[in-house]
């Protein structure tokens, strides 16, 4: 069971991944692979700056980790639970969305 202070933090972090598509196309790219920078610019048609920035903010909020944060290049990076559950919680809320009239 969720307590309120976190359940309040989750919407805190659906609110934030809502209010940004680079935000949310990034961590989207990470809730089932380990990538690296270059192939999450792939993915999602963003800009080498927006990714970064993107998994910039994402680290800070722990919604994804750097596996291997000693590298200077080919940093693999991939969501935290807590990102899973935060994606998961903005796929939902977008689904009620489109369902309400």
């Amino acid at each position: 069971m969720v307590s309120n202070t976190d359940e309040d933090e989750l919407w805190n972090l659906v609110g934030f991944l809502r209010i940004s598509s680079t935000r949310y196309k990034t961590l989207e790219a990470l809730v089932t692979e380990y990538l690296i920078p270059s192939d999450i610019v792939k993915r999602t048609n963003l800009k080498p700056a927006q990714v970064s920035l993107a998994l910039h903010d994402l680290k800070e909020k722990k919604l994804i980790k750097c596996m291997n944060e000693k590298a200077k290049k080919g940093r693999i990076y991939h969501a935290t639970s807590l990102g899973k559950e935060s994606f998961k919680m903005v796929n939902d809320y977008l689904m009620n969305d489109k369902n309400d009239p």
